[in-house]
């Protein structure tokens, strides 16, 4: 091998595979059980579109995966410093923008409508409404993601996270958690 140049990268496993898993949640609250963990134990990252409640749950995903993570109305000041407001990035060719309060097709918030409109993601994620929402926007051609809340804090029936696959520049492969919003008690 005299004479060849290598250039070793410095990139996970993941980045080199066709097709990568994703954990998507928002609204934890500070609280963030095992079976959350247990959906998302095959996914290669886990995103986090805010009101995460606590620097341990933050901590607690990125100990557990590679997490990508925007700050939510609630959080303080230590998780605004941890996180950014908005997350914008291209993983396997989607184009993804996270942020917790965005609103929805046709009702985007005033915060990210002007944007969204120059500049349309193909996959936008948000948080806020603890209501999971997965909507096409046509005339965007975008995607919408919404996974509900995955915290006890709320007025939600039903705790919610998504788990997907991006293959080929596109979202596929959809499940969705649903857990109770009480975790069941043991009797004795």
């Amino acid at each position: 091998m005299k004479g060849r140049k290598f250039r070793i990268l410095n990139r996970p496993f993941s980045y080199f595979r066709k097709v990568i898993r994703i954990g998507l949640l928002s609204d934890t609250h500070g609280h963030l059980e095992e079976r959350v963990l247990n959906f998302f134990k095959e996914c290669d990252e886990v995103w986090h579109a805010g009101d995460i409640g606590t620097i341990e749950v933050l901590e607690e995903l990125e100990a557990f995966k590679k997490t990508r993570a925007v700050w939510g109305n609630i959080d303080g000041h230590i998780l605004r410093s941890a996180c950014p407001e908005h997350q914008k990035f291209t993983l396997k060719g989607l184009r993804v923008w996270i942020t917790h309060i965005g609103g929805y097709p046709g009702r985007y918030d005033i915060r990210v409508r002007e944007e969204i409109r120059r500049n349309p993601p193909d996959l936008f994620i948000c948080g806020h409404s603890h209501i999971l929402k997965v909507i096409p926007d046509k005339k965007l051609k975008l995607l919408h993601m919404n996974p509900g809340a995955a915290g006890l804090s709320g007025f939600h029936q039903k705790r919610t996270a998504l788990r997907f696959c991006i293959e080929g520049g596109k979202p596929t492969n959809l499940e969705v958690l649903e857990l109770d919003r009480w975790p069941e008690k043991t009797s004795s």
